[in-house]
């Protein structure tokens, strides 16, 4: 007699059909039925994490890379928990990531039960749509709508599913594929003449593009060329619009260098493409902006527009295109390339001057790791640092990508990010800038990459403490305080862990330790000692932020921290 079909495998056949080709987890007893009808099913890998949150980090980086759902599980309660953090990613970053949560036997709800809790209250903040499935007759619309929100508003989703109702039989119902296809989406053909009109009337125009722009590279390039416009971005802009584009005058914000602050504060129109870039401080006020987007929502609430258009940036563009003039002057374009040579040419001397600085100054580690890695590897930061070094450091090129907590910020991304970036691409060059506090937080799933053999590259900028809080700190006139820490020595570590562990201390020796640890077969740690005082400055650095500074060393040298202050004065002097 064949065996019949569960609630669990139809969930597993339909999460298949739509793509989903990993599942990242922790098992437990209200997931065995689950994880049985996984085990049956043979289409989906399953990937037993040391902690849930690496497995969601991983998946938030394979939804992201791949643009195609990926699943993640934890058990009842303590396991349903340890998915928030990473779910919340997921949301920041549209990553389509789909949550199996164990839940309490149907018998047992409400009556506060071991690992009991309320999935819907639980999900409510990081879940798109959050299904409680207690009823066999639910399973097709719980689980396509989580399906087909997750691909569709491209965040994550969460399907509760108690053990019980897992195992039992599904009830006889079409279980069919899931499919999303993007429509195309640009404003009317009247918003359109008003946006052309509004770019013709405009002497000098600047564009600032984000992720919005992620299939519009040909599209924005072309309308800069067109409009003698320079092109700033955000992060997570950086690797849609810096390679391939003359017009790129680099970022805004405390990451930023470059021309692209001044050039959007100095001319007539600013078009804001495909961004909600949150830090209101850098965006410019005088000139007339257009927002395009392709969610409502986001058009105005960081700064006020004069014109809000929903679609997507790739499609307003070609449409737009043909209806505006060509500009002739180039001037204000000429300008914003000038400062962002200038720029370059700044924030480059402590990579010209790398070999022979002590210690080891980021800039130069992070530069040597551009220039080896390959035309289409993968780079993950984590939150803090790092995220300056790549920012900077790190050329976009046509087929790479740049990742990390972008619009969350969570410590700890990078190294789970690498996984599941290599486990979705088989042999692809995989390199995770780590910060010393984010890489211990979730050091156990090195056990996870070492297991399942991946060449991931972990660079650990082991500088002893949360030196992107030290800097805000400073910036906000405090005395840094509660931000250090001991780190042991990380390449014995990875040893003891069975991947590759490097160590590397003097400026001389990075070039070959590099190589070495880019070059060697499977996962390998560079445990890179270097300088904890190195900082970073804004291309626009406000009043507030310098009187903020000046008085953080001034309280540093009143309560006998004469040494930090001076360290981290002469340590940047070159950026002063």
């Amino acid at each position: 007699m064949a065996r019949r079909k569960t609630v669990a495998d139809a969930m597993w056949d339909m999460l298949a059909a739509a793509g989903v080709r990993r599942c990242y987890g922790i098992v437990g007893d209200a997931l065995n039925p689950v994880i049985d009808a996984l085990r049956r099913n043979g289409r989906v890998d399953f990937v037993h994490v040391r902690h849930e949150e690496a497995g969601v980090f991983a998946a938030v980086a394979e939804a992201c890379l791949t643009q195609s759902p990926v699943a993640v599980c934890g058990t009842a309660g303590p396991g349903v928990t340890h998915l928030i953090n990473g779910l919340i990613d997921a949301r920041k970053e549209g990553a389509p990531v789909i949550a199996i949560a164990g839940d309490t036997p149907t018998n047992k709800i409400d009556t506060g039960t071991l690992e009991e809790v309320d999935p819907h209250l639980l999900f409510q903040v990081p879940s798109l749509y959050t299904g409680r499935l207690v009823n066999p007759a639910q399973t097709r619309a719980v689980v396509q709508t989580a399906i087909r929100t997750a691909v569709s508003d491209g965040g994550p989703t969460v399907i509760a599913l108690p053990g019980d109702i897992a195992g039992s039989e599904a009830p006889d119902d079409r279980f069919e594929t899931v499919t999303h296809r993007p429509p195309v989406l640009r404003p009317s053909d009247p918003d359109l003449g008003a946006l052309a009109s509004m770019i013709d009337a405009a002497d000098t125009v600047t564009i600032f593009g984000g992720d919005g722009c992620r299939d519009a590279h040909d599209e924005v390039v072309a309308l800069a060329e067109k409009l003698s416009a320079p092109v700033g971005y955000s992060f997570r802009g950086k690797q849609w619009l810096e390679w391939g584009n003359p017009y790129a005058v680099g970022m805004i914000g405390l990451l930023g260098w470059g021309g692209a602050y001044k050039a959007m504060q100095e001319c007539d129109l600013c078009l804001l493409l495909g961004t909600d870039f949150p830090f209101t401080d850098f965006l410019p006020d005088k000139p007339k902006k257009v927002q395009v987007d392709r969610w409502a929502s986001h058009l105005g609430r960081r700064t006020h527009v004069d014109l809000g258009l929903v679609g997507h940036v790739a499609d307003t563009v070609a449409a737009v295109l043909p209806l505006v003039q060509r500009k002739t002057g180039n001037a204000h374009l000429d300008r914003a390339l000038k400062e962002t040579a200038e720029w370059r040419k700044l924030i480059g001397h402590y990579v010209e001057r790398g070999p022979e600085t002590k210690p080891i100054r980021p800039e130069y580690l992070v530069s040597v790791i551009n220039e080896v890695a390959g035309d289409d590897a993968a780079f993950f930061a984590d939150t803090g640092t790092a995220c300056i070094w790549m920012a900077r450091y790190i050329d976009a090129r046509k087929g790479r990508h740049l990742f990390g907590s972008l619009s969350w910020a969570s410590m700890a991304n990078s190294m789970p990010n690498a996984m599941g970036a290599a486990l979705a691409f088989p042999g692809r060059q995989v390199i995770a800038l780590c910060g010393d506090g984010g890489f211990t937080m979730l050091l156990g799933d090195l056990l996870t990459i070492v297991e399942r053999e991946l060449p991931a590259k972990l660079i650990v900028l082991n500088n002893g403490g949360l030196e992107f809080v030290n800097i805000e700190m400073e910036e906000a006139g405090i005395e840094p305080f509660g931000t250090k820490f001991r780190n042991p020595d990380f390449s014995k570590v990875a040893e003891a862990m069975g991947a590759t562990g490097v160590r590397v201390e003097d400026p001389a020796d990075v070039a070959e330790a590099v190589h070495h640890v880019l070059s060697c077969e499977g996962p390998a740690v560079l445990d890179a000692v270097v300088d904890p005082y190195a900082i970073s400055l804004p291309p626009h650095v406000t009043f507030g932020m310098a009187e903020g500074f000046a008085l953080s060393l001034a309280k540093q040298v009143l309560h006998g921290k004469l040494d930090d202050a001076l360290r981290t004065a002469t340590h940047n002097v070159r950026l002063l």
